[in-house]
């Protein structure tokens, strides 16, 4: 027998079993014995039916005789028998609907039961007690520290046990995949025990070890990838990536503004600068909540890469914020070349292109073929970007807004234009932890301040009874010349039952326009074009309509500080994350804001996890408590991208993973 053995040829089952088998994915002897338990029950210690606690669960160990078969008027059949232990105490022993114990069990036999002992009158009492049969080698159901493992509708725990305590033997061939020198260094067990401690464990100390040892490896198998895709960007060393820090530039930049950046933009700025004075493209993850100032950290980086002379491009997900980011960050820089001019300062006149999927034909040519000789600096777009029609003279700075809506292959189509330094930024709050785990490939920048002195946004989670009261302040607040975003999960309404009570954008228009008959009101969705959705948004952000009832299309990035109400429908279909983006479209101004979380029904609204909403007002710890509710997959969309479901206790335990990050950048050889 060996690991690749098929399960087919070792075990001694039935067809329907492996059958079975193979649908969980367990194909070979290697695939079995590593399908670990769940948990473990302490059965280790043995008792006499005198000293065994009653109506607990308990492990005894005697003989079993006057066996019997009994059928009931209703049909049903009974096994029935007298269990006499080492002391000569006696029990009945009965199982129910069991007749084949009766064939496995003779009178006479040595046995191991396992459950309750009850009164029955004066009599004690075993009901459908587990058995195993004693002095054949090992016990496997009891005596020992029991594995329970994943249930399956027609393979049990017990017979699990059976099974791979058949081929326990071929555990000590499992190969290893931790390096010899991690294991001796953090002091795990080797695979092959920790495999073994899993299924046979002799003691609770065992399995921690265990868990230890496979927790690890989960993490360091993710880190040896991630980094090894970093390694893999940095493969190239040339003098040509270095763009020096000219720190007097940087100086000047901030003079410029009409604010002082935050302590953390300033350390994110040095940081990623840093970074770009090195031989090797930088690779790094600048991470945010909603309003800290990433923008303004990314203009910064791109005025010193205009000022040596290279190209710059900024990739969005979307049309609405290519045009915001150029519309601002063009200000900026033009701005500071203003200041520049005044001051006598020497530096390079910004020039800035808009390129996307609907700019027109003719000019789109145009700013392609300016790009070619280098007339352009900064060239913001979409997905345009990376088209191969695109070619720079001297790329050496791609910034690309919430990677996670970006593939892989999209990202390296814009390294292989120049093989650039990369930034990646997200607002998305993602715990450190998981950003070193699901993001590992990058070097991390965190923001946690928020510039200027924006008042927290007074967030409320309200049932469908409380509607009226809340749609009359929002009113008065539209009259004071405010305006107010209205979300909806759906654009119009679905065919699914389902889905009959969850608000639609198309039926929530009609409804306030009803409503609210003196108000001006807009719809935004992402089934119009890229044009509609421009021109609905550039009317709403020059106040021509009071509500914007939209999709999530507005989550990211959408920036109209006038607005200060929005209200989320249907908001227990959102996680806690997406709900906070939501949120940041607010409150980007002086003047206090407002959140109302609508919920479907009243039961809703008493929701713990959206009463977390009202009392943190951080992303990064309303992105802990995602973690721990939805799991990383479900939060950040990673099973896409190769990462394993691995324990989220794990994934919140910050010196786990610092510590397979240091073991692989060791064994990779990266600084």
């Amino acid at each position: 027998m060996q690991l690749l053995t098929p399960l087919s040829k070792v075990l001694r089952t039935t067809k329907e079993y492996i059958e079975v088998l193979h649908g969980m994915k367990l194909e070979t002897v290697q695939d079995l014995l590593l399908y670990l338990p769940r948990a473990h029950e302490d059965l280790s210690l043995m008792h006499t039916l005198g000293s065994a606690p009653l109506d607990t669960k308990v492990t005894v160990s005697g003989v079993v005789e006057s066996l019997r078969l009994i059928r009931t008027r209703t049909g049903k059949h009974l096994v029935t028998g007298k269990f006499t232990d080492s002391d000569g105490i006696t029990c009945e022993v009965i199982w129910f609907n069991q007749p084949h114990i009766k064939r496995m069990i003779a009178d006479g036999e040595t046995v191991v039961l396992t459950g309750k002992i009850l009164e029955n009158g004066y009599k004690l009492q075993m009901q459908s007690p587990t058995f195993e049969k004693a002095g054949r080698g090992d016990l496997v159901h009891s005596g020992r520290l029991v594995p329970i493992y994943p249930q399956h509708d027609k393979i049990n725990t017990k017979w699990m046990r059976e099974k791979i305590s058949s081929i326990k033997e071929c555990i000590k061939d499992l190969p290893e995949t931790l390096p010899e020198d991690v294991i001796k260094e953090e002091g795990f067990l080797s695979r092959a025990d920790a495999v073994y401690a899993m299924h046979f464990p002799d003691d609770p100390t065992q399995v921690q070890k265990a868990l230890d040892r496979f927790a690890f490896e989960d993490l360091y198998a993710i880190q040896i990838q991630a980094l090894g895709q970093k390694k893999e960007w940095q493969r190239e060393k040339n003098e040509k990536f270095k763009v020096p820090m000219k720190v007097d530039l940087i100086k000047d930049f901030f003079t410029s503004l009409k604010f002082t950046p935050t302590d953390g933009q300033k350390v994110a700025i040095f940081e990623l600068l840093t970074d770009m004075e090195r031989d090797v493209p930088m690779s790094r993850l600048l991470e945010g909540d909603v309003g800290s100032g990433k923008t303004l950290v990314a203009t910064a980086v791109i005025a010193n890469v205009i000022e040596h002379g290279g190209q710059c491009a900024f990739m969005v997900p979307t049309e609405v914020l290519a045009k915001q980011h150029t519309e601002s960050i063009g200000k900026t820089l033009v701005g500071f070349y203003n200041y520049c001019q005044k001051k006598g300062i020497s530096m390079r006149c910004p020039k800035v292109a808009l390129l996307t999927g609907s700019t027109p034909k003719s000019l789109g040519q145009e700013i392609r073929d300016q790009i070619e000789v280098g007339n352009f600096d900064l060239i913001i777009g979409t997905h345009a970007l990376i088209e191969d029609k695109v070619q720079f003279k001297n790329l050496r700075l791609v910034i690309v807004d919430e990677q996670h809506r970006f593939g892989v292959a999209q990202r390296d189509r814009l390294k292989a234009k120049g093989s650039p330094h990369f930034l990646s930024m997200t607002a998305t709050p993602i715990p450190r932890t998981l950003a070193l785990t699901a993001y590992g490939h990058h070097d991390l920048s965190v923001l946690t301040e928020k510039p200027g002195n924006r008042k927290p946004i007074h967030t409320k989670v309200v049932s469908p009874a409380d509607r009226m009261r809340i749609e009359l302040f929002i009113d008065t607040e539209l009259e004071a010349g405010r305006q107010a975003f209205v979300i909806c999960p759906l654009i119009k309404e679905s065919a699914n039952e389902d889905f009959a009570e969850i608000k639609n954008v198309e039926a929530e228009k009609k409804r306030l326009d009803a409503s609210f008959s003196h108000r001006r009101i807009a719809m935004l969705h992402g089934k119009m074009t890229p044009q509609e959705k421009e021109n609905i948004m550039r009317s709403f952000k020059e106040k021509e309509y009071d509500i914007l009832v939209s999709t999530s299309v507005i989550e990211v990035g959408i920036d109209i500080p006038n607005s200060t109400i929005i209200v989320i429908e249907g908001a227990e279909r959102f996680g806690l994350s997406q709900l906070h983006q939501f949120r940041g479209r607010v409150g980007r101004s002086d003047a206090k804001s407002h959140c109302f979380l609508f919920t479907t029904n009243p039961e809703q609204a008493r929701s713990a996890r959206l009463k977390a909403m009202e009392k943190h007002d951080s992303g990064f710890q309303l992105a802990e408590i995602d973690l721990k509710l939805r799991g990383p997959g479900e939060m950040f969309g990673l099973r896409q991208s190769g990462i394993p479901e691995i324990s989220v206790a794990n994934l919140l335990n910050p010196e786990l993973v610092v510590k397979a990050r240091k073991a692989a950048q060791k064994y990779l050889n990266i600084s």
